[in-house]
């Protein structure tokens, strides 16, 4: 979007609005006799709409937005929040917060971030890409996709829908501090979800493509045939014996591998000794072969953020080097809590990007890789302890014998636990899914417990 068009765009108009509106906010809290105080707001706006068997089943116009004040006041910490912006609901909410601030425990660590890790004056990521659609061609869409697996083949009986959503908002963040950044930020996404069936056996999967530019989408044809494709596959699934056997997680699932990593090396998890990774700065975590690297600055990428929740500059990072642990994800309270510094993650993380240094390739050679075992496809149930980290969650996929896909199975459990995994890792794959904050491709894991049923 050029300068020009943006000085034109309502949304663009409206970010600069409530910058001011946060300003006032801010003076307001300290007249009121606030140490310090910060505010954010995020705005909203777009379209959703559904299909069901070529009928439109929902539209629905999106347009919030909120804002949060959060005041400290000698030690003790007070927030309330407000849809209206009128000048008497901001004095109330501030009001709200100063008097909230007044009952509360005294917290040595609670608190703005420290000045000096400010993003003051934060890069443009390029992640506003607005575009223009009427409802009629959201709709279009969505049924195109839909219509594109229906007549893929006859086993596709049923549809559960297709949806197309596109949002564009801004965030604004404020501190007395004298921190007042924002950002605008689009995001458009088409998926389908269909039903297949063969005799007594009905199955269900789906596909989905989201960017940040709209022109990027996989087109709507090309999802609706990856929906019929996958829910194909998964017809006639069989059982297999309990054992032991390698794993392939498929690269669209792999990433919660990494999310329970994630969660491990949380501040706040931390602190709380509620983590199987306490500690664990300078161990081997995973095989040497392994990095992952954050990079928070990567135009138009979907966890791209040039700050944090807290206004932290955020910055490149190394994860993991040479399978070695390097840094915590900490907030400026888990940090002070630790006795640590804050590393920008208040809000989550920023692109992560996972490297197994000659250990990968693509799908099909992991498949050759794994040999005879299991591939995962799907996983299901939340059983997963990240205070000891053991791993039991039920599973659906393939069964692969001599690097070859044999038969889809389902109705089984995978079980172990992650430091284990974590270090039984054989290979990641170069077959990347870019649609998440955690790039990475397939994941090998050596050995895993298996129950059939």
């Amino acid at each position: 979007m050029t300068l020009a068009s943006k000085s034109h765009d309502p949304m663009t108009n409206q970010l600069s609005e409530v910058k001011t509106r946060v300003a006032t906010v801010l003076e307001l809290a300290k007249s009121l006799g606030a140490d310090g105080a910060e505010v954010a707001m995020s705005r909203q706006q777009g379209l959703s709409v559904g299909t069901r068997m070529g009928e439109v089943e929902n539209v629905e116009f999106t347009n919030d937005g909120a804002l949060g004040i959060t005041v400290y006041r000698e030690g003790r910490k007070g927030s309330a929040s407000t849809a209206d912006l009128s000048e008497q609901a901001l004095t109330k909410a501030v009001t709200a917060a100063v008097n909230i601030a007044k009952y509360t425990s005294v917290d040595d660590c609670s608190g703005l971030a420290d000045k000096s890790l400010l993003a003051m004056q934060p890069l443009d990521l390029d992640l506003y890409h607005p575009h223009e659609i009427s409802t009629e061609e959201a709709i279009e869409l969505a049924k195109e996709c839909e219509e594109s697996a229906l007549t893929a083949d006859p086993r596709i009986s049923n549809s559960d829908g297709a949806n197309f959503d596109t949002f564009a908002g801004f965030k604004v963040y404020g501190n007395s501090n004298g921190q007042l950044v924002g950002y605008q930020s689009t995001r458009h996404s088409l998926s389908c979800v269909m039903i297949a069936s063969e005799d007594d056996d009905m199955e269900r999967d789906y596909a989905y493509t989201v960017n940040r530019e709209f022109s990027m989408l996989e087109s709507a044809k090309n999802v609706g045939l990856q929906a019929s494709h996958e829910v194909l596959s998964r017809l006639k699934p069989q059982t297999i014996p309990t054992g032991k056997v390698p794993v392939l997680f498929r690269a669209d699932i792999a990433n919660t591998i990494w999310g329970h990593f994630i969660a491990a090396i949380s501040g706040g998890n931390l602190y709380r000794k509620s983590s199987f990774l306490l500690d664990a700065i300078g161990n081997d975590i995973f095989p040497k072969f392994l990095n992952i690297s954050e990079r928070p600055h990567i135009a138009k990428a979907l966890a791209s953020s040039a700050f944090d929740s807290e206004g932290v500059l955020t910055q490149n990072r190394e994860i993991i080097t040479d399978g070695t642990l390097q840094t915590y994800l900490l907030t400026s309270y888990s940090a002070r809590k630790l006795g640590l510094e804050t590393t920008g993650h208040a809000g989550g993380i920023h692109n992560w990007l996972v490297d197994a240094q000659g250990h990968d390739g693509s799908f099909d050679a992991m498949l050759k890789t794994l040999g005879t075992g299991l591939l995962v496809t799907e996983l299901m149930g939340q059983g997963v302890n990240v205070v000891n980290g053991d791993y039991s969650r039920g599973a659906a996929g393939f069964w692969v014998e001599n690097g070859e896909i044999a038969y889809p199975v389902s109705e089984i459990t995978i079980a172990g636990n992650l430091t284990d995994m974590f270090k039984s890792i054989v290979a990641v794959g170069s077959d990347v899914d870019m649609r998440g904050s955690i790039r990475t491709g397939s994941i090998l894991i050596d050995e895993m417990q298996v129950a059939g049923h």
